[in-house]
């Protein structure tokens, strides 16, 4: 019965082949009319207009502790014949509160002000059809922005600077900082499933795979540490470092010669014991502020964990051919076999459509797994990233009261149906906690840290296959260690108020509990968190001192009001109807962030173009190990497919489709173990 199967395999690869050198279309040509996903950039047809109008991207990044404060100053210059306003769109942190845009138009300066999102639009729409430069910085999702910069006339240089902080929280003792250099293309969804938007940013351009001529990229971190810093590494990118222990200076390293096509990350580790209790705080002339990090308790003999049942909910689609796919099979492979023999699961894949592994989830044994290990081999990596209907069926599959239930996502991330996701979750919270796993070196961590925290469980970065078997084992310690609940925080001795967030959730291993909020008077007291592990009482004290109000705290007012933001967030999107808009503005405002109501505007007041100008969409590179077909393309400049080579895949796709489900129905009747 070997031999057919090895056919059929052969007979894929052929089709594939097929698929990649007739069928894939530029995407402006056959897919945008649709989906609105990305498409290749072309060289303009016009010669006075520069379609790169963005030079240089440099980060800076100072590290104090556990905060990060970051400044990237974006280099625009317009080397055409033409005016011109440049559209960029790239990523930022999904934990960033970006407070802080100036624009330098030569010797002059512009401080940008927060404005209310559509009366910041009308101000720049004003100022460039008054001929002024002016820049305008929008939220598109959480971790992903976009940069207008009107009237840049021919020869002018502009240097646009945002600033943002964020918290780094350690995992196993490491810190990571991380510094995401591109959006990865989005899937918009089919009509008929409802899963899409017409939101512009999304057709953002792509450049083709290997070309060259992209802006710099230079990137310097500081790390500033009470400790001496140990094992500093990126999986990412080459380092070089220099440093004492306690001031530790990281760049890149100049050979490698495409630096921005995937996220850089930075890993440390502080001398001594890994997770730290610790408070701190930062006074200010109207508000004062505090963050408090609580270690969790040590894990305990994992015979005391409940039995599990786990679904393992899978993307086999376009964005994930190569190496994303290939590397998923083998964390599921590593996730597999880390069950016990007690547990069970079920795996469902899923692209443009899905498919169950079985009706009811299987035992953990040998031949199960390997049953499941054999579906997913058959699979490529093609087709759209249908996520909601694909999680609406994995929750709806039956499960074992009696077991804890898990749901474990793995996949890029690269849709467009965030908030979507998320509600679905929220609503069916009660059914399983979640985890996501996303795969690759620039994944939409918004969708992958967002399921996660609307699931109750963690997520996880998997860049490539070494990493996989780390985030593995990682998933494996977490399982197996007790989740603390019942956790509850009281002061003692200081007065608070405004504390994030409102309710602590089960506590996972590894992880510290965090809480943001603000306080009065003086401070004294200490912190008591109380909960229960494994069964057993869990108490922890953390005290309280005046000197530990520090003047390089102060980004504890931003991080507190964007994580307030978050919350508000994700109340809005469970309840629907924008319930929170007015709350998320207020803050936006008054603590001078970027939101999904608040955008940062700049104006210059010389009139400076009184003619026209070109719209520019700077291209971006595909994040490293994406495929073209991500794109619903393999080359630029691909032909259209004719009417019989149309036919013959149409044909193909049919069988193939037809093959698919013989296979699975065959698999549903097989007799378990």
């Amino acid at each position: 019965m070997r031999q057919p199967l090895l056919g059929f395999r052969a007979w894929r690869t052929a089709l594939a082949g097929l698929l990649l050198g007739l069928s894939l279309t530029p995407a402006s040509a056959a897919v945008t009319d649709q989906t609105e996903s990305p498409y290749f950039a072309v060289d303009s047809s016009d010669p006075g207009t520069d379609r790169l109008p963005l030079k240089a991207t440099r980060v800076e990044a100072r590290i104090l502790g556990v905060l990060a404060d970051v400044v990237v100053t974006q280099h625009y210059r317009n080397e055409g014949t033409q005016p011109i306003e440049a559209r960029y769109v790239f990523p930022a942190s999904t934990r960033a509160a970006v407070y802080g845009l100036q624009v330098r138009i030569g010797e002059r300066l512009l401080s940008a002000r927060i404005r209310e999102k559509q009366q910041a639009k009308r101000e720049y729409e004003q100022a460039k059809g008054a001929g002024k430069t002016a820049a305008l910085l929008e939220q598109q999702r959480e971790n992903v922005f976009q940069m207008n910069v009107a009237n840049i006339l021919p020869g002018d240089e502009v240097a646009v600077e945002l600033r943002y902080t964020e918290l780094l929280l350690p995992t196993d003792g490491v810190y990571r900082f991380v510094y995401p250099t591109v959006v990865g293309p989005r899937y918009n969804g089919a009509p008929a499933t409802g899963s899409g938007t017409t939101e512009p940013w999304i057709s953002t351009p792509y450049t083709a795979v290997g070309e060259a001529g992209g802006p710099a990229f230079d990137l310097q971190v500081h790390l500033a540490t009470p400790t001496p810093v140990q094992k500093v590494r990126s999986p990412s990118h080459e380092l070089a470092v220099e440093g004492d222990g306690r001031q530790t200076q990281v760049r890149l390293q100049a050979d490698d010669k495409r630096q921005d096509d995937r996220d850089f990350i930075l890993d440390y580790q502080l001398a001594g014991p890994g997770i730290q209790s610790g408070l701190l705080l930062s006074k200010g002339t109207e508000e004062n502020f505090f963050l408090a990090l609580v270690a969790p308790p040590e894990a305990v003999p994992s015979t005391l964990i409940v039995p599990r049942e786990y679904v393992f909910v899978v993307d086999i689609s376009g964005s994930m051919h190569g190496f994303p796919l290939d590397t998923a099979k083998g964390l599921l492979k590593q996730l597999l076999g880390r069950l016990r023999p007690g547990d069970r699961f079920n795996v469902l894949l899923f692209s443009g459509s899905s498919s169950l592994l079985a009706k009811d989830a299987q035992p953990a044994t040998p031949a199960n797994i390997q049953q499941a290990l054999g579906m997913l081999d058959t699979e490529m990596g093609m087709g759209g990233t249908e996520l909601l209907p694909a999680l609406r069926e994995a929750l709806a599959s039956p499960g074992d009261q009696e077991r804890a239930r898990s749901i474990v996502v793995i996949t890029d991330g690269y849709v467009t149906v965030e908030r979507d996701a998320f509600a679905l979750v929220r609503e069916n919270l009660g059914k399983a906690n979640l985890f996501a796993f996303g795969i690759g070196s620039s994944v939409n961590r918004q969708l992958i840290e967002g399921l996660a925290r609307a699931g109750q469980g963690e997520p996880f970065i998997v860049l490539d296959e070494a990493s996989a078997s780390e985030e593995a084992e990682r998933f494996r310690k977490m399982i197996d260690s007790p989740v603390l609940t019942r956790i509850t925080a009281r002061f003692e001795g200081l007065e608070v108020y405004d504390v994030e967030p409102l309710a602590l959730p089960d506590l996972f291993a590894q992880r510290p509990v965090v809480l943001f909020g603000k306080w009065r008077g003086e401070a004294k007291g200490r912190l008591l968190l109380e909960g229960r592990a494994a069964g057993a009482p869990y108490r922890a004290e953390v005290p309280i001192e005046a000197a530990q109000a520090r003047p390089e705290n102060q980004a504890l007012a931003y991080l507190w009001a964007r994580h307030r933001v978050a919350s508000l967030t994700d109340q809005e999107t469970l309840e629907g109807d924008f319930a929170h808009s007015q709350a998320i503005l207020d803050l936006g405002l008054k603590y001078h962030l970027l939101t999904a109501y608040t955008s940062f505007v700049a104006v210059d007041e010389v009139v400076r173009n009184p003619q026209g100008l070109t719209a520019v969409d700077q291209p971006v590179p595909l994040p490293q190990g994406v495929s073209p077909m991500a794109i619903g393309t393999a080359v630029p400049g691909t032909p259209e497919p004719s009417t019989w080579a149309m036919l013959l895949i149409a044909g193909l796709g049919m069988l193939w489709l037809r093959h698919r489900a013989q296979r699975r129905n065959a698999a549903i009747a097989m007799p378990a173990g």
